[in-house]
């Protein structure tokens, strides 16, 4: 057998180079990047292997651990799974950094391959640098945190160990069912040994996606309940877009009489115009999926993991309600007492459409009358005056409009998620790219670079509170670093809005949400609102900024901007608490059971009134 002789790290980057993807016959390079943040634990090892060449991998300079990370989940996701950029840190604080990115990552079902340095193997300089220390056991480091959040995680020890861990890396990363974080710890002396290896293992390796079928079984169960059904609704999950089962749902849907709504993660696979689309659906969803949800006797649920936000904490569906659950993964299948259809999406809407000609629903003007309704609610929130500033919504409904249609929309955590699954009027398919599964504050700033970077030759918007800039905005640098021009839109609402609506909401005064300064005579944080200027901040970094106070400034900053070579952010002062409201709709969170606040009493006894009509599983 031929053999080269190559460091681990050296090994690690060709290998990573010839990795491939395919999908339906078309194939793509999975592996074109690696971002890096270099210290101590990774600088001479992989450093040295991506500096010294005989690759085709472009280096990307992270500026925070969690932040590129974060981009590069952003990426990834944006590319529907089909190439990652994997991440490089140091040892101790670096590598810890990323623990965070990677649970986004896993409950997100994105792929994301962390290479954290480790202490060393040999441990004849211990305690190195940076290194806890841990006195049960020599064997533990502080990269065993990434067990809890990943998919497949492992310590390459000796450099020949390289070969089956990436090779099972790969096969959790390029595995639709069971993808998420990975991560490879790599002790530092480790990275720098030699091995001969094989010269096979660098070869093109191409992981294909085959499609998986639906059973004959299957088949027969969900076709006997759905034809049973008179006013069944699709639930449109992330798992349609990464299958790019777009079109074939929307045959289904249309083919059936079956109307459809949208989870964070599907929405914008299908136009929000269609005349089938409710819009969202669940706790951040509006009226017209909520209230059809509400009376459907079966639901489909296609590549959705039915979180809380989707199922109204399982109160949203009637009791007698069935469901259809189809989905790629196994746990997904068997939620809410569904019938498992385990298969691709794709293949399973189209194969479940051919067994249902002839089939359509009972439902007449109900989709029709819903929609229109819907569709006036939304436009008195983009067109809301106000004499005393400008509204959330009013700001976010000049920005979708004056957005082009192939124009990227990035969002994650605060009060805007909701406003977006709920107002947003997407373009074209996959312009709408929002993180609601693990609601990373931080992956809307950090995340858009991955998304330009996906998507060099789009606009990309990305929408996001004070709240979530003041914690993480590092990449927003690298954006001025790399010459991308990515629109920053920061709404500035003075604190942590969406949890003051949550607060206020359960029956407790406000506490601890809005920035404000600390009160000397009451020794409280309820002093004056601190005013930051957010876009002289930004200026320094480089960036073109505005400040923005109405709707006339917000209009002619987006013109400008558009027209600028810079990344540009748009510090828009929007009043407290104007977010939207919810519609038919319901969320459980951990209400006190005792409290001398009667407010708060009056909230745990609607907890209790709730949850008698929610479902057990």
């Amino acid at each position: 057998m031929e053999r080269i002789r190559l460091t681990m790290a050296q090994a690690l980057i060709r290998f990573l180079d010839a990795q491939y993807i395919e999908l339906d016959g078309t194939e793509n390079k999975f592996v074109n990047q690696v971002f890096g943040v270099f210290g101590h634990g990774c600088v001479v090892g992989v450093g040295q292997a991506l500096s010294q060449g005989g690759h085709h991998l472009r280096f990307l300079q992270g500026k925070n651990e969690q932040n590129m990370a974060l981009a590069a989940t952003a990426f990834a996701k944006q590319k529907n799974r089909r190439e990652i950029i994997p991440c490089v840190s140091s040892i101790g604080p670096g590598a810890m950094n990323m623990v965070t990115a990677a649970g986004c990552a896993t409950a997100n079902r994105i792929p994301l391959l962390l290479l954290p340095g480790d202490t060393f193997a040999c441990r004849q300089p211990d305690p190195v640098l940076q290194q806890a220390e841990f006195f049960d056991s020599f064997g533990r480091t502080v990269t065993d945190a990434f067990r809890g959040v990943c998919h497949y995680f492992d310590r390459i020890e000796r450099p020949e160990q390289l070969i089956t861990s990436a090779i099972h890396a790969m096969r959790v990363l390029t595995d639709p069912a069971d993808t998420g974080a990975v991560c490879l710890a790599m002790p530092q002396d480790v990275e720098g040994e030699a091995y001969d290896y094989p010269v096979a293992f660098f070869r093109k390796r191409v992981w294909r996606l085959d499609r998986r079928p639906m059973t004959d079984g299957q088949l027969e169960r969900a076709v006997e309940i759905l034809k049973a059904a008179k006013k069944p609704i699709a639930i449109l999950g992330g798992g349609v877009r990464y299958s790019e089962a777009g079109d074939a749902f929307a045959g289904f849907c249309e083919q059936t009489g079956i109307p459809f709504a949208e989870t964070q993660a599907g929405k914008g696979t299908l136009p929000w115009d269609h005349p089938l689309n409710l819009g969202g659906v669940g706790v951040t969803g509006g009226k017209a999926a909520n209230v059809l949800a509400r009376d459907a006797d079966v639901v489909l649920a296609v590549g959705t993991r039915l979180s809380d936000f989707t199922t109204c904490s399982k109160w949203l569906f009637g009791e007698n309600t069935k469901f259809i659950c189809l989905n790629i993964c196994p746990f997904d299948t068997v939620k809410l007492d569904g019938e498992p259809i385990l298969c691709d999406a794709k293949a399973g809407i189209l194969r479940l459409k051919e067994a249902l000609n002839g089939y359509q629903s009972a439902y007449t003007d109900e989709i029709e009358k819903a929609r229109a309704e819907w569709k006036a609610i939304v436009d008195a929130h983009y067109d809301e005056e106000r004499p005393d500033g400008l509204s959330q919504t009013r700001a976010l409904g000049e920005i979708n409009r004056f957005m082009q249609k192939d124009d990227i929309a990035v969002g994650s955590a605060g009060s805007l998620p909701g406003d977006m699954q709920r107002l947003w009027r997407s373009g074209e398919r996959d312009t709408y790219h929002m993180e609601y599964g693990f609601s990373n504050m931080g992956y809307e700033t950090n995340g858009a670079l991955g998304v330009k970077l996906a998507a060099p030759e789009k606009e990309v918007y990305t929408f996001f509170g004070d709240g979530t800039y003041l914690m993480a905005h590092s990449e927003l640098f690298t954006c001025v670093q790399e010459g991308l021009r990515v629109h920053f839109c920061l709404f500035d609402n003075s604190g942590w809005g969406c949890i003051e609506n949550l607060q206020n909401n359960q029956g407790n005064d406000t506490f601890g949400t809005v920035f404000r300064r600390r009160n000397p005579e009451t020794g409280m944080l309820d002093g004056a609102v601190l005013p930051i200027d957010f876009a002289k901040n930004a200026e320094a970094y480089g960036l073109k900024t505005y400040t923005i106070r109405t709707v006339e400034e917000l209009r002619r900053a987006l013109r400008e901007g558009r027209e600028q070579p810079l990344p540009v952010l748009y510090d828009i002062k929007v009043l407290p608490g104007t977010m939207t409201p919810g519609y038919e709709s319901w969320w459980r969170v951990g209400v006190a059971e005792v409290s001398q606040q009667p407010r708060v009493q009056a909230a745990y006894e609607d907890l209790q009134a709730h949850v008698k009509d929610t479902r057990d599983f």
